[in-house]
């Protein structure tokens, strides 16, 4: 069983930069496939990005691509998602995910584990 949770949320800018985190205990982090999803009110859950085990391998959703950056630390069990040039519609609430695998790593139903999510707002 692996726990998720998520930090830095927060209210920003738009143009400007956040870094979330994911915090990963239980299982085994250094063998999951970490994705990145999101959510605003009234929306489906989106595909944002996520990061192969050894950190190889990363796949982005076209909304964020070019402004988003996912890294992960295994010696810390804990991943990242660096966000900059923000706009008003990246907010929403964040979520990070744990799976095995990579085949259909924008599905989100074949993720495993769920965070609760940390909220970002981006004024415009």
């Amino acid at each position: 069983q692996v726990q998720l949770v998520e930090s830095g949320g927060g209210l920003v800018q738009a143009g400007g930069s956040l870094r979330l985190s994911c915090a990963a205990s239980g299982g085994t982090f250094s063998m999951q496939t970490m994705g990145w999803f999101r959510q605003a009110p009234g929306k489906e859950r989106e595909f944002v990005g996520a990061i192969s085990w050894s950190g190889g391998d990363t796949y982005y959703g076209d909304s964020v691509k070019g402004r988003f950056t996912i890294s992960r630390d295994n010696a810390k069990n804990t991943v990242y998602l660096q966000m900059n040039s923000l706009k008003s519609e990246d907010t929403a609430v964040y979520y990070c995910a744990a799976r095995v695998g990579w085949t259909g790593v924008t599905d989100r139903w074949q993720y495993s584990y769920w965070g609760q999510g940390t909220q970002v707002a981006v004024s415009s």
